[in-house]
């Protein structure tokens, strides 16, 4: 179980001081703000002393503290008294307005900014990232955790520095008032802060579990909305159901837990402020009959009592806000220092990329992923591919084939080796200028759930329409995209679930197509087709690898017939290469190995499908 401090360290300020400089923009409407909550409080502590006037002013009664400060204010008389709190009241309420209209300014603003630096950060975070990270939970760090902070970087603070005036105030009233009656009161306090600081602990660890366990509920829910047609095919959502409502239960429980700290410690401190008051109007009365203290002045001091009384409870409450906060800083700050893919200040012009020609050196390239040490994926790789070539790798599950492709893609580092593009290392580009060489078309195609010109355009987002018509075209995409009533304009849906299959890889062969990648990776892009789809996509494919260099993850082996060169992968190493005629003409060949199988296999799915239409005729 995790050890959390019931103080706050000066580190944990730190990083919670760290969040607070996203004021900085915004420090002149800020300090606006501080000024109006100040009139606000300054007004608002009048109240007692000019109700304690008009009290003594009905009464004719005058003491020390009223007569020597509000006695010009005594000889207007009731209603004077009476209007002047009027007035007090309207300033107060015009005051707060702008309190508050200001502190909403920046409290928005300043969520707007974190919540966009989060984003931006997260979207230029290297693919291991998201391998340790889910998305539920990355989702849950924009959406929870930052409304954690907009408390604290708005409201928290000026409620701190309001209840440290109103207390200060409040405190050097009521000595003016009673010295006596001050001590009095005061002693109850001591007891109330060690409580608080004793009961802040509790609240600060079952807080950040609740924000954990929400977090993991994020995930559940997540990853069952993105897998929604797995759930229903499975007729999982009872399941589903099941595993949310527990780690509901979970945050339930972590939330009572604390709000029964929070119940405690509040009806411990109501008790504690009460019974300081009934002491007061105890002794206070005596004061009364005494002749020492008038009805007013009593009534002055106890108000200003709960003032003092609310201000510490309020100090209290935020010292717990500012315990949760520092925990949401510490989620936000992980993922804010963590370091980037790509540059969050600048940005490539594409007329300032210089060209390249697309030849690629493999050099005894060695790999293992970052959470595989002991796990070498692949082993001394060695592949020389010339400008406009068109190259196959092919292999059995786990050889190693989409990692070569991962790894040219620079999702990951090669631990040794070198990778070179046309003779510079491809560690030497600029990442944001490098991928823009390079054109992927994957296996899953991932389509977003705008419309379908928006699709095609995400390849290159300030294209013409005419550009995105060709490109579809070129991509034998443009007939079914016409047998829509809405066109280009259709949408698709989230991930695309609108479109087959074969719609899908095409719109992902057209959006390849208007990148003009001098690279082309096709990671088993008609692995999953039927043969209909498979030879439009194919076609497309021809036409998308047309004068560019071409790396193609093969899964059906007779779609690379006639590429230049194909690698042959066993556990992580080439064990042979040539053409398809060559490795063929080699009996001792894994490639034709792998082709026999295939074609084995397809040979029997063959047969099986003749023995169902004869089965269903003689029916």
């Amino acid at each position: 179980m995790e050890q959390t401090s019931s103080k706050l360290k000066g580190k944990d300020l730190q990083k919670l001081w760290s969040i607070y400089a996203y004021l900085l923009p915004y420090k002149g409407v800020f300090v606006i703000g501080m000024l109006f909550l100040l009139l606000s409080s300054a007004t608002a502590l009048l109240f007692p002393a000019i109700i304690g006037v008009l009290l003594d002013t009905a009464t004719s009664k005058q003491t020390a503290f009223l007569n020597d400060y509000f006695s010009a204010i005594k000889s207007w008389g009731i209603n004077g008294v009476a209007w002047l709190l009027l007035g007090v009241l309207v300033l107060q309420a015009v005051f707060s307005f702008v309190r508050v209209l200001t502190f909403a300014y920046v409290s928005e603003n300043v969520m707007a900014d974190i919540r966009t630096d989060l984003y931006n950060k997260m979207i230029r975070l290297p693919i291991s990232f998201f391998e340790k990270s889910r998305v539920g939970e990355l989702t849950s760090r924009i959406t929870a955790d930052v409304t954690q902070l907009q408390e604290a970087i708005s409201w928290t603070l000026g409620e701190f520095l309001r209840q440290i005036f109103t207390l200060i105030a409040g405190a050097v009233f009521i000595f003016l008032i009673s010295t006596k009656l001050s001590l009095i009161m005061l002693s109850t306090f001591p007891i109330l802060v060690v409580v608080a600081i004793f009961f802040g602990k509790y609240i600060k660890k079952m807080s950040k579990k609740t924000q954990d366990a929400l977090a993991q509920a994020n995930v559940v829910a997540e990853e069952t909305l993105q897998n929604i047609y797995v759930v229903k095919s499975f007729s999982n959502e009872v399941y589903e159901s099941n595993r949310y409502l527990k780690d509901m239960r979970e945050v339930v429980s972590y939330a009572m837990k604390a709000a029964n700290y929070r119940g405690i410690f509040t009806s411990f401190f109501i008790f504690g402020i009460f019974g300081g008051i009934i002491l007061v109007l105890w002794f206070g009365a005596s004061f009364i009959e005494q002749g020492v203290m008038t009805a007013g002045e009593l009534t002055t001091f106890v108000i200003y009592t709960i003032y003092i009384g609310a201000s510490l409870g309020g100090l209290s409450d935020l010292y717990s806000r500012l315990q949760k906060a520092v925990g949401a800083s510490e989620r936000v700050r992980e993922i804010l220092q963590e370091t980037p893919e790509i540059s969050l200040n600048k940005h490539i012009v594409p007329e300032d990329i210089p060209p390249i020609q697309g030849n690629i050196r493999f050099k005894e390239v060695s790999f293992h992923y970052p959470s595989r040490a002991d796990m070498r994926v692949l082993n001394r790789i060695d592949m020389d591919i010339q400008s406009g070539q068109k190259i196959a790798l092919v292999g059995s599950s786990g050889a190693g084939k989409s990692t070569i492709a991962q790894l040219l893609l620079r999702f990951y580092a090669i631990n040794e080796g070198s990778i070179e593009i046309d003779g510079k290392s491809i560690y030497d580009y600029d990442l944001e200028v490098y991928r823009q060489f390079l054109g992927l078309v994957p296996q899953e195609v991932i389509l977003f759930g705008g419309s379908i010109r928006e699709n095609i355009a995400y390849g290159k987002p300030n294209a013409s329409f005419e550009e995105i018509k060709t490109v579809a075209a070129r991509a034998n995409a443009l007939d079914f995209i016409r047998s829509f009533p809405e066109g280009f304009d259709t949408v698709i849906g989230e991930r695309g679930v609108k479109l087959s299959g074969g719609q899908r890889q095409r719109l992902a062969i057209a959006r390849a197509m208007l990148r003009d990648p001098r690279i082309l990776i096709l990671d088993e892009a008609t692995s999953s087709l039927d043969s209909e789809s498979e030879q439009a996509v194919q076609q497309a494919l021809d036409q998308l690898m047309k004068n560019r260099t071409s790396i193609i993850i093969a899964h059906r082996l007779s779609t690379i017939r006639h590429v230049d060169k194909i690698y042959v992968l066993e556990k992580g190493e080439i064990c042979e290469s040539g053409t398809h005629e060559e490795l063929l003409a080699n009996p001792q060949s894994r490639y034709k190995t792998l082709v026999a199988l295939q074609q084995q296999y397809s040979s029997e799915n063959n047969n099986n499908a003749n023995i169902l239409l004869k089965e269903n005729s003689i029916l």
